[in-house]
């Protein structure tokens, strides 16, 4: 067990290590933020630079876990509404493009939030989940609202709230090119460790973004066209339209126009403002998964733990399951587009799609809904419905100082006009029905291609061969938190 000491304040008694953990300085963890890759009980090969260990695996203490796995993510009850609800002319500006209410400890675009983290361990696999709305508040309610006033049970207590089992086992692949590469064979995923594992929600995040940029005012919202399908004039309009194009009347338009050439002739979009769904690719928001990569590893040095981020074991095979092949990944459900080619499109839209984990983790697209429509409804009923974010209700008003600011803001603020949600909806049906999956020019599920193992380190290893001065704080762990 931990030693235990009085906190700084006296009101309660702290194991010695969450003691110094509060009291690690920012700038430290900063300046002294390392990899060190060598866990407890690896043995390393390297000619004169061998080390054979004597130790066991030492896995991570229930409340360092348990550290790790707040911080990634219930560091708050809200997110703050400082924005502009007006534009110079006096017209409005959107109000509502933000997903969630819950604050977490990486920005993220609107606050969708997209970014999941699975954990893994000797004891299985897990799905950090993120609690939403009233819920979040219901939960963090039982806690203190900093985290200096939060004891041992309460770190434990939060993180088993939000740990949900998804196998009894650590995800695994053979040691070899290509689920793991170089080094990493012998060093990443081994019994002692524990592994975070970002995966982006990209069919949810899509549909928010297209919500977004579709907001924009008249004459400034750009035709969607699909850059990997040649323009093929469907309606006598659309023909009429092409025709025009080629003698100089409009802009002409190369690619396929989603919705038809008419919504541009209409004025909502402008044809000379072109937004490929190409660009879907520069949308996977792996920023947000890096920011909480790298805060996982400045909360592991002021831990005195080791860790190292590294490349993961790739996608597909990351989300894959295959005993037979020794393919222990995280099992999502793939869907095989229903859509056959005679001259095939750019990848991934051929392949099958990893969607989701029945009852676990679920995408924004089929077979999780009936149709598109229901998912882009779904999408702003979880901003604007009865338990959405954009309520004057005692989540949202917690930003403010007074609840009458709440109110206000959600009186003037702009929302989704009814053109904008249809040809969301409009873009949205084009690429299931074209392609046979949604999304098409993205999977509904992505993995950055980067994990982070964080462990207690072998300083047997590093005292044989390293300046003490890289590892002073590892050094010190056991004393400071108590033995393993």
């Amino acid at each position: 067990m931990n030693q235990r000491i009085d906190d700084t304040s006296g009101s309660s008694a702290l194991p010695s290590g969450l003691a110094a953990l509060l009291g690690y300085p920012l700038l430290s963890a900063i300046r002294e933020r390392r990899t060190r890759r060598v866990s407890r009980g690896t043995s390393i090969m390297a000619g004169e630079l061998s080390h054979e260990s004597q130790n066991k695996p030492a896995p991570l203490t229930p409340l360092e876990e348990a550290i790790l796995i707040v911080s990634t993510g219930l560091t708050g009850l809200t997110t703050m509404h400082d924005v502009p609800l007006q534009k110079p002319d006096g017209s409005k500006e959107l109000g509502t493009p933000m997903s969630r209410v819950l604050a977490r400890s990486a920005p993220s675009g609107d606050n969708c939030q997209a970014t999941s983290f699975f954990m893994i361990n000797d004891e299985g696999t897990w799905l950090i989940q993120g609690p939403k709305g009233l819920e979040a508040l219901a939960m963090l309610r039982q806690f203190p609202p900093k985290w200096e006033d939060w004891s041992e049970a309460d770190w434990i207590s939060a993180a088993n709230a939000v740990k949900l089992r998804v196998s009894d086992r650590r995800i695994e692949f053979p040691r070899q090119w290509p689920f793991y590469l170089g080094w990493n064979k012998q060093l990443s995923n081994v019994p002692g460790t524990t592994v975070f594992v970002p995966v982006v929600n990209l069919a949810y995040q899509m549909i928010n973004v297209l919500l977004f940029i579709l907001s924009e005012p008249d004459g400034q919202r750009p035709l969607v066209i699909d850059d990997w399908q040649n323009f093929r004039p469907k309606t006598l309009v659309d023909w009429a339209g092409w025709v025009a194009s080629l003698l100089g009347l409009v802009p002409r338009i190369s690619y396929q126009p989603i919705g038809g050439i008419q919504r541009a002739r209409s004025g909502f979009v402008n044809a000379e403002k072109i937004a490929p769904l190409g660009l879907a690719s520069t949308m996977q928001t792996d920023s947000e998964a890096m920011f909480h990569l790298q805060n996982l590893m400045l909360m592991a040095q002021a831990m005195g733990l080791g860790g190292y981020i590294h490349a993961s074991v790739p996608a597909p095979y990351l989300f894959q399951k295959d005993p037979a092949k020794e393919i222990y990944g995280l099992g999502f459900r793939f869907e095989e587009p229903k859509k056959k080619w005679n001259r095939w499109p750019p990848l991934p839209s051929t392949q099958p799609n990893p969607v989701g984990i029945d009852g676990i983790l679920e995408g924004h697209c089929p077979p999780y809904v009936k149709s598109m429509n229901e998912i882009v409804d779904k999408v702003i009923d979880e901003k604007l419905g009865s338990q959405g974010m954009y309520r004057p209700d005692e989540l949202f008003k917690r930003q403010y100082r007074s609840a009458g600011s709440a109110e206000e803001f959600v009186r003037v603020a702009r929302s989704y006009s009814r053109e904008t949600i249809q040809y969301v909806k409009d873009i949205c049906n084009y690429i299931y029905d074209t392609y046979g999956r949604f999304p098409a020019h993205v999977n509904a599920f992505h993995t950055p291609g980067l994990w982070l193992q964080i462990h207690h380190v072998e300083l047997e290893y590093y005292d044989k061969f390293f300046d003490p001065s890289l590892y002073s704080w590892q050094a010190e762990h056991e004393r400071v938190w108590g033995k393993h």
